[in-house]
């Protein structure tokens, strides 16, 4: 299909940043795949792919170990970016403040993960350097010794939540005249505006 006819206009879309989203994503099929890109209280920037695991009208949220590099930026500068690239046309950039999943939702998305990737979560001390992969496959047969059965939830595990302030759609179209389109937040709803390419 030309990509004149794939056109983002202003009355194409869904007035919900949200909603437009989930249809850009289930056209898109596959993991959401995120880059979170973040700073540290000192200012230095880093980004890192996750998946997604949750969008709705109260953000974008994704899981992690609390002790890892992007959850320490996000203790101390809470504020993320995320973009997602659909190849080869559409790209998807949020905006705004972070909090934290709460322990009950942490909960239910962590009884849904597969067993391996639960001990693993026990495992690994994420972002920590280590001195061998032999380090992290004996810390998981300790892991896997400790917990027979069910595996709980680490207290160093849990999720972050990007509050978007802006949710940006871009659209390639030929001649560099690419369509952008923001949702910028006012009070409860949004403003949607055309940027220049």
């Amino acid at each position: 299909m030309p990509t004149e006819d794939l056109a983002l206009t202003e009355g194409s879309v869904d007035p919900d940043p949200i909603r437009q989203f989930h249809l850009w994503h289930a056209e898109a099929g596959g993991p959401a795949e995120v880059a979170v890109a973040t700073a540290s209280a000192e200012g230095e920037p880093a980004v890192r792919m996750v998946l997604l695991k949750a969008a709705d009208e109260r953000g974008f949220a994704f899981y992690t170990n609390h002790g890892s590099a992007k959850a320490r930026d996000l203790t101390a500068n809470p504020r993320a970016s995320l973009l997602f690239f659909w190849a080869p046309d559409r790209q998807v950039r949020v905006a705004g403040t972070v909090e934290v999943v709460d322990a009950g939702e942490a909960d239910d998305y962590w009884r849904s993960r597969p067993r391996g990737s639960q001990l693993g979560a026990w495992a690994s001390r994420q972002s920590e350097v280590i001195d061998g992969r032999a380090t992290l496959e004996r810390r998981l047969a300790v892991a896997t010794e400790r917990f027979p059965g069910d595996v709980p939830r680490p207290p160093f595990w849990g999720g972050f939540r990007v509050l978007p302030e802006t949710v940006e759609f871009w659209h390639h179209r030929d001649d560099r005249l690419h369509d952008r389109l923001r949702y910028r937040r006012a009070g409860a709803g949004w403003v949607i505006e055309r940027l220049s390419p």
